[in-house]
């Protein structure tokens, strides 16, 4: 069985995201197209679907690393803030996408609170949805590279 850990995150994110985009569930809200990622960042995304590109790395770092809250995933997709001729220094990521993406997700049913509010874990349901993924991606990257097909 093919998972998460056997394929590289690019085109596992990529097909993830084609398969949120068809779904009701994920739309992007009002405030998109004008919100940076972070404070860390400049300028906001300049990928027209990074809203569902987005959902779908928080729906892999959940599975990852679950249970996990909104404050380690915000820290996640953080970076180096930009402070002139000072140090540059760590700054998370904004934790209004992750907290709005997870609540998508879970309005999908695939992620979950867990037991004693220890953060978010996947469901069956959103486990399978990557699991899929990954394999149908590590079938294409088996096509292009035989020697990936071995393990």
């Amino acid at each position: 069985m093919t998972t998460v850990y056997d394929v590289p995150a690019d085109p596992l994110l990529k097909r993830v995201a084609d398969k949120i985009k068809t779904m009701k569930e994920f739309t992007p809200p009002e405030w998109a197209p004008y919100v940076k990622t972070g404070v860390h960042k400049e300028r906001q995304p300049e990928q027209k679907d990074w809203w569902h590109v987005r959902v779908a790395a928080v729906l892999r770092k959940v599975y990852m690393n679950g249970p996990i809250g909104t404050e380690r995933l915000s820290a996640m997709f953080g970076g180096p803030r930009d402070r002139g001729s000072a140090p540059n220094s760590a700054r998370k990521g904004s934790r209004s996408i992750v907290r709005e993406s997870l609540q998508q997700l879970e309005k999908a049913e695939f992620v979950g609170k867990a037991e004693a509010n220890r953060g978010r874990v996947v469901l069956s349901k959103g486990k399978s949805i990557l699991d899929n993924a990954a394999h149908d991606v590590k079938m294409e990257l088996g096509k292009k590279n035989p020697e990936l097909m071995k393990y």
